[in-house]
């Protein structure tokens, strides 16, 4: 590995191992994190995933791991990658209490830590932006079985005002992280010959705005991409609308797109060429 690629791997795996020291997999959400009303994204993925039942999963940089202690307990074998053992220990904590069980792999390099044609489904959730996207694409298109589907959860970069949140909440967040541009989400086509994305919270922005100014929750403490979940239900009657016009304006003027804090990848049909 070239040292800069090293160093990132060190500083992501130290960064996360600290934050898994903090983390409590009884109180942790899971089912929450893709049936909650503001789980928009986590909804998206289960429409474009469909059955999961008997598929093999890839939660890739798992974290603790809640999507996939979710698969798993929708019937899908799971497999959980991630640079930090703190998560991965975790990872194996929340699926215990959970009543299932997973798989977890750690990866030291960037190679990712299976076989080729492996998975039917790769997930991921706010990863990508931390990797080298020109080694992770084909490694991600490698792993992918020719009739899988993949699904990633990242923030766009053009937003300003999330741009003065990312630097206020500076943190909770990791010095290697660089949000995706649409020139970044074009690259996929280099690696998969069917790529799609789905921008998400344009005026449901104002969430954050509400933490921030109105509820005084400080971003350097409070994780506000875990607050919509864990405060989803006093949030319904504020966010509802705002998804609703979100949904209305994009539809109208996919463009503003742009704005939107989330974007969701999808790609399939892996540039790959298998023998048989």
């Amino acid at each position: 590995m070239a040292e800069d690629s090293t160093g990132r791997l060190a500083r992501e795996a130290a960064f996360h191992d600290e934050w898994a020291s903090t983390m409590d997999p009884d109180t942790m959400l899971v089912d929450e994190t893709f049936s909650s009303v503001t789980a928009v994204e986590n909804q998206h993925i289960l429409e474009r995933f469909g059955t999961l039942r008997g598929t093999r999963v890839l939660d890739y940089g798992c974290g603790a791991a809640e999507a996939g202690v979710y698969f798993a307990k929708q019937g899908a074998d799971v497999v959980g990658i991630d640079v930090s053992p703190g998560m991965l220990a975790v990872a194996k904590k929340l699926a215990e209490h959970h009543g299932v069980a997973i798989e977890t792999r750690e990866v030291t390099e960037n190679r990712i830590p299976a076989d080729a044609g492996e998975f039917d489904l790769i997930y991921g959730n706010g990863v990508l932006h931390h990797v080298d996207l020109s080694i992770a694409r084909p490694e991600l298109a490698r792993i992918l079985k020719p009739t899988g589907k993949g699904c990633f959860i990242e923030p766009l970069t053009y937003n300003p005002v999330i741009e003065v949140y990312r630097r206020i909440a500076d943190t909770v967040r990791t010095p290697d992280e660089h949000p995706l541009s649409f020139k970044d989400i074009a690259s996929f086509r280099q690696s998969f010959d069917d790529v799609s994305h789905r921008e998400f919270w344009l005026s449901a922005l104002a969430v954050f705005m509400r933490f921030y100014a109105w509820e005084r929750v400080d971003p350097k403490k409070e994780r506000y991409w875990k607050k919509i979940y864990t405060d989803a239900d006093r949030l319904r009657g504020f966010y509802m609308p705002l998804r609703k016009l979100d949904e209305a304006i994009l539809r109208r003027v996919p463009a503003l797109g742009r704005l939107c804090w989330n974007t969701v990848i999808t790609v399939a049909r892996p540039q790959i060429t298998w023998s048989s």
